[in-house]
């Protein structure tokens, strides 16, 4: 959860190096998933920031909220605030609903049509590790566990607790179909300690 300027820094820059950006600053028209990223940030800290209740922050909690919203509804994307820890590349535009009360870990890669819910309207939702790859249209559901470095395939619908790490799930139901874990899908990418803070 970002409570500081350094951890906004910090979540804002494993963002845009988790998105493969060269450049510090989105481009006006090409970078709206960027600038989704940025606008989920800022509206978290100025959310977590409690202290700090000048004209100032209220001008920037209500200017980031607007502007995230906004971008959401233009991409498709139903994410909350306080979910995704740091280093999110969402891969592509197009419906994505995550719950509120479900928790991911950092360096999440998620595809679009991916629904991360809670089961029969209770408020038991997933926790998912760090390094997980989440395939276009995979379903996530209830309060189950899916542990690091796990790969879901797409299409899988996923409503029981993978504890095991770096493996491959997929299927409806989901099972294990691989001992290759996200790293396989995620491309060459290294991650190191500093990069999951």
């Amino acid at each position: 959860m970002i409570s500081t300027t350094e951890e906004l820094r910090l979540y804002l820059e494993a963002d845009r190096r988790a998105l493969k950006k060269q450049y510090k600053n989105p481009r006006w028209f090409d970078d709206d998933i960027w600038r989704f990223e940025i606008y989920l940030r800022k509206t978290e800290y100025y959310t977590n920031v409690s202290q700090q209740k000048d004209a100032g922050h209220y001008f920037f909690n209500y200017l980031y909220k607007y502007l995230f919203l906004k971008m959401g509804i233009k991409l498709g994307f139903s994410i909350p605030r306080n979910v995704f820890g740091p280093g999110l590349s969402i891969a592509h535009y197009g419906t994505i609903v995550v719950n509120a009360h479900a928790r991911i870990g950092s360096h999440c890669r998620i595809h679009e049509g991916v629904t991360i819910g809670s089961d029969k309207g209770t408020q038991d939702a997933p926790r998912i590790g760090d390094r997980v790859f989440i395939g276009s249209g995979a379903k996530i559901l209830g309060g189950i566990r899916i542990a690091d470095d796990i790969a879901i395939g797409a299409n899988s619908v996923v409503t029981k607790s993978f504890t095991t790490p770096n493996v491959t799930i997929a299927g409806v139901p989901a099972k294990v179909i691989s001992e290759k874990g996200s790293r396989a899908y995620m491309g060459s990418e290294k991650f190191s300690a500093d990069d999951a803070d």
